[in-house]
């Protein structure tokens, strides 16, 4: 299996993306995920602490209680365009593999700092050689990525605050006006314990 890790996580003009890469592939794979993985995945990235645990963090929290340890996580399938992935852990000397989303491997994996392999045949069918173009004067930092060369999407990375303005607009629009307050609240905090840091 090859050994990836988190080369980018960036909004796509189809949802978000991680991009994983190995060193000795010049491939990368692109995996589409859901908001609140990349959200999860981003917090960690960035070294935000959130007050309270949320899911992945639990996750994290619960194995370390049951003294069970992420030893991996197997990017393993990919079956009529979806990831399968497994959690490798090991309890007591016993080994168990258990079904996982990607999205949900990769967030838990990046908390474990547990190795991410990717099976050679996912990466044979999905991955993608991406180009990074850096336009002159630009100041921002962030490539841009394309999947493939017939339909390269502007991308960008996305912070924390990005996600959660952008969750906020789209509560207000849908008129899910608890969401919004919620989120609201969560940037204000997230403002503060960033200016207190």
């Amino acid at each position: 299996m090859l050994t990836v890790k988190i080369e980018q996580l960036f909004l796509s003009n189809m949802g978000f993306v991680v991009l994983l890469k190995s060193e000795t592939d010049p491939r990368a794979l692109p995996i589409f995920i859901g908001a609140a993985e990349a959200q999860s995945i981003a917090l960690w990235m960035n070294g935000i602490k959130v007050p309270r645990p949320i899911t992945h963090d639990l996750l994290k929290n619960v194995l370390d209680y049951l003294e069970c340890r992420l030893v991996r996580v197997e990017i393993c399938d990919l079956k009529e365009g979806v990831f399968y992935a497994r959690l490798i852990l090991v309890q007591d000397g016993m080994e168990t593999a258990l079904d996982s989303r990607p999205s949900d491997a990769i967030a838990l994996a990046i908390r474990a700092e547990a190795p991410i392999f990717l099976e050679p045949r996912v990466m044979e069918e999905a991955g993608r050689v991406i180009e990074e173009k850096q336009e002159p004067g630009a100041d921002d930092g962030v490539p841009e990525t394309a999947p493939d060369a017939e339909s390269p999407p502007k991308a960008r990375t996305l912070t924390p605050m990005d996600m959660l303005n952008r969750d906020l607009e789209k509560a207000v629009a849908d008129e899910r006006y608890e969401d919004a307050a919620r989120l609201r609240d969560e940037i204000k905090r997230l403002k503060t314990t960033h200016t207190e840091n």
